[in-house]
C-alpha cells in the first residue's frame, strides 16, 4: 500500500462543451432506436462545428427514428438557441450519413459474439460514496453546478460551454484536501472577469467543495485565460468519443481506448466497460479491497473474454488470484451475459453522455447485488 504523499489531478467538461454535444446527440439517437426496438445495432458518430452538424454511421434497425429531428432537440435543451453563443439549433445545417451495418459484423454480434476486438477497464475505490475516485467525482460536480445555475437563470450570464479541473492533496490512498480547481466558463460579455471570479468561486465552487477544504488552502484558477465569449461549436469542433479520460475515472485507472457514446451495447467497448465497473465496484463494496481495478478483454466473434486480469493495488484482504477466479464463477462476461445481467437493452444512455458514465448510482452497473456481496464477503 502506496505511503507516500502526492497530488493528483482529474477533468470534466460541461454539456455544452462541443464533445459532449455530440456525445449527447450519438447516444440520444441510440435511446430513440433502442425505444423502438430494443434489438436495434447502432454506432453512431457526431461531428459539430459552426451552424452545422454531421451524423454519421452503421445502423440495422427495424424502426424507423428521425435522426435529426432528435439531434436538434437535444442541441435545444443544452441550450444552443443563438449563433452568438456558439450554435443555433433552428437554424443550423444537419447533415445525415447513417447508413446500414455491416452484415460481417452483424453476423457475429448474432450469434452471441462481441463485435470486435478491445480491452476494456473499470474501476472502483472507497474515496466517495459511490466508489469512485474524488478529483473526477469533484469535477463532474463542479460541472454540474455550473448548468444548474445557468438553466435556473441564477448565473444568468452564464453560457452552456465550461471546463473545470480539480487538483488532490494525497497522503498515501488517503484523500487529504482540495489543492487547486480550475474552471473556465463561457460567459456573455457584459461581465468583468472580478465579477465572473468572485461569483464562481462564491455560488459553484465553494458549494461543492467545502466539505473537503479541512486544512486546505487551495488555488483558484477561473478563466485563466481571460474573457470566454466565443465558445460551443463555433468555438472548437466537437466529435463523438474525444473524452474518453472524462467518462471514466479521471485518470485514476488506465483506459482501453474504446469511447462509449452511440454505440449499442453488443458493442463490448461500451458494454465490457460497465461490467468491468460493475465487478470492481461489487469487490470494493464486499470489503475485500479498498481499491480494485478490473480488466477484461475480447476477441471479435467470440463470446467469452479472453482475459480477465484484477489488481487491488495492495489493498487486498486475499490475494488476487483468489479474487479472480471468484470474479469468474460470479458473473457472465459474455456480451450478452452481461446485456442480461445489466438490461442494456433499455434507452437509458443519455443520461450517462455528460457528468460521467460511473458513480451515477440509478445506472443498472452502479447498483450493488447483495447476494454477489455475500459470496464474495466469504472469500477473505
Amino acid at each position: 500500500m502506496s505511503t507516500h504523499n502526492y497530488h493528483f489531478t482529474s477533468e470534466s467538461v460541461s454539456e455544452g462543451h462541443p464533445d459532449k454535444v455530440a456525445d449527447q446527440i450519438s447516444d440520444a439517437i441510440l435511446d430513440a432506436y433502442l425505444t423502438l426496438d430494443p434489438d436495434a445495432k447502432v454506432a453512431c458518430e457526431c461531428l459539430i462545428t459552426t451552424k452545422q452538424l454531421v451524423i454519421a454511421g452503421e445502423i440495422t434497425s427495424t424502426a424507423q427514428v428521425d435522426a435529426v429531428e432528435v439531434a436538434r432537440e437535444t442541441i435545444r435543451k443544452i441550450g444552443y438557441i443563438d449563433d452568438a453563443i456558439g450554435f443555433d439549433y433552428a437554424t443550423a445545417g444537419y447533415i445525415n450519413l447513417l447508413h446500414k451495418q455491416s452484415p460481417e459484423i452483424n453476423q457475429s454480434v448474432a450469434e452471441g459474439g462481441a463485435g470486435d476486438q478491445g480491452l476494456m477497464f473499470g474501476y472502483a475505490c472507497r474515496e466517495t460514496e459511490e466508489l469512485m475516485p474524488l478529483p473526477i467525482a469533484l469535477a463532474h460536480q463542479l460541472m454540474e453546478r455550473q448548468a444548474w445555475l445557468r438553466k435556473t437563470g441564477q448565473l444568468s450570464w452564464l453560457l452552456p460551454d465550461a471546463k473545470s479541473q480539480v487538483t488532490i492533496r494525497y497522503h498515501g490512498n488517503t484523500p487529504a484536501g482540495v489543492e487547486k480547481v480550475v474552471l473556465s466558463t463561457q460567459h456573455r460579455a457584459d461581465i468583468s472577469q472580478e465579477e465572473i471570479k468572485a461569483a464562481v468561486i462564491e455560488q459553484i465552487i465553494l458549494p461543492v467543495i467545502s466539505p473537503y477544504l479541512e486544512g486546505a488552502l487551495p488555488e483558484y484558477l477561473i478563466n485563466p485565460s481571460g474573457s470566454f465569449t466565443i465558445g460551443g461549436p463555433h468555438g472548437d469542433t466537437g466529435l463523438t468519443g474525444r473524452k474518453i479520460i472524462v467518462d471514466t475515472y479521471g485518470g485514476s485507472c488506465p483506459h482501453g481506448g474504446g469511447a462509449f457514446s452511440g454505440k449499442d451495447p453488443s458493442k463490448v467497448d461500451r458494454s465490457g466497460a460497465y461490467a468491468a465497473r460493475y465487478v470492481a465496484k461489487h469487490i470494493v463494496a464486499a470489503g475485500i479491497a479498498e481499491r480494485c481495478t478490473v480488466q477484461v478483454s475480447y476477441a471479435i466473434g467470440r463470446a467469452e473474454p479472453t482475459s480477465l486480469y484484477v489488481n487491488t493495488h495492495g489493498t487486498g484482504k486475499t490475494d488476487d488470484e483468489t479474487i479472480e477466479q471468484s470474479i469468474r464463477g460470479l458473473f457472465n462476461l459474455s456480451p450478452n451475459g452481461i446485456i442480461k445481467t445489466l438490461g442494456l437493452k433499455s434507452p437509458i444512455y443519455s443520461q450517462t453522455a455528460a457528468y460521467g458514465h460511473f458513480g451515477k448510482v440509478d445506472l443498472p452497473w452502479e447498483i450493488i447485488d447483495p447476494t454477489i456481496i455475500d459470496v464474495l464477503k466469504r472469500i477473505r
